[in-house]
């Protein structure tokens, strides 16, 4: 082995090619992928569909109805495919 190659991986340690230990249950990741979605969502379609909401509004589970029926009723073509997505 190459010593700029032991001495990168002697640098990474073990990190670099262990996978995550935590264990979440399918359900429970695409809760958590559908709050991402609807949080970049509020934040990407803030100026068409939520102007009158607080800017820095943190989206949380419970809200994911309300933000796909805001970009369906007051967004474009892009807004109403996210918010269909969201739907899901």
């Amino acid at each position: 082995m190459d010593s700029a190659v032991r001495d990168y991986f002697s640098a990474i340690g073990r990190r670099g090619g262990q996978r995550s230990r935590r264990k979440l249950d399918p359900e429970t990741a695409r809760n958590m992928t559908r709050v991402r979605d609807a949080r970049r969502a509020y934040k990407k379609f803030y100026a068409n569909c939520f102007w009158s909401f607080a800017p820095d509004y943190i989206v949380e589970i419970d809200d994911i109805p309300w933000v796909a029926d805001q970009l369906m009723k007051h967004g474009g073509r892009d807004a109403w495919e996210v918010g269909t997505r969201l739907c899901r």
